[in-house]
């Protein structure tokens, strides 16, 4: 199943945006069966690889043939190929990829947008923030420190430093919860990560306090109104108890 990372990238440098508008509206009135439909599939792979990427899923639904080319595995290649020129001679994820180019691109992507790496682009990295999102999007989520010790040594196995994995591990924490939707589901999970017991490890796969604060942070921020007067105050008692002094942001209910 196509899943589409919603971004938008320039090309070169200088893209029209009035040019990828009008592109846009002219795949979205020939509806596949028209001049443009009608093109090799290799050309129409560039055509559509040249949109935003934010226009993919409603390109997609355009007809089923344009459907199967999101589905297979030469458009994605594509737009690897087109975005990340060089990715293909970096350092790959270690051992099969899931769902194939697809998963390479929203990991690529996921690398280069929202895991703060040196402005680095790593791969492993993207793989990484993509495991962590789905198992903390589960019903039954594994205990952190499970989920933390295991991106800890997939870095190390790759190569890093324990003190290069524990950084990675906690800005790909971070930057996973600040992406996650605001519902009462990330309410729950939130809560249960704040109530998790402190577990005495050595490093690097001790807890990292900056992670811990950044969920404390978006309960109390973004998911305050969620409370209950009893189910805050226990909370906040939980957040002193580590952090002294707390934030005035993270006070009032």
């Amino acid at each position: 199943m196509f899943i589409c990372i919603p971004c938008c990238w320039t090309e070169n440098g200088n893209t029209n945006t009035w040019s990828f508008c009008s592109l846009f509206d002219s795949l979205m009135t020939d509806r596949g069966d028209g001049p443009i439909g009608s093109l090799p599939e290799h050309l129409l792979v560039e055509i559509l690889t040249r949109l935003p990427t934010h226009e993919w899923v409603q390109t997609s639904c355009v007809s089923k043939h344009w459907a199967s080319m999101f589905r297979g595995e030469y458009l994605w290649q594509t737009a690897i190929a087109r975005k990340w020129p060089s990715a293909g001679f970096r350092k790959r994820w270690p051992g099969p990829i899931p769902r194939g180019s697809a998963r390479r691109f929203q990991a690529l992507y996921v690398s280069e947008n929202l895991v703060p790496s040196g402005g680095k682009i790593d791969e492993l990295v993207g793989h990484t923030y993509l495991y962590l999102k789905e198992q903390l999007e589960r019903l039954a989520v594994p205990p952190s420190s499970i989920l933390h010790g295991t991106i800890i040594d997939q870095f190390i196995a790759c190569g890093r430093t324990g003190e290069k994995a524990h950084e990675l591990a906690s800005n790909i924490w971070i930057a996973v919860i600040d992406n996650l939707e605001e519902n009462q589901q990330t309410f729950m999970l939130l809560k249960h990560l704040a109530q998790e017991g402190d577990f005495f490890l050595p490093f690097p796969y001790s807890r990292s306090y900056k992670v811990l604060w950044r969920v404390f942070d978006k309960l109390f921020t973004d998911f305050r109104d969620c409370f209950s007067g009893g189910d805050y105050h226990e909370a906040l008692a939980g957040a002193k108890s580590r952090f002294q002094p707390v934030p005035s942001s993270w006070l009032g209910h």
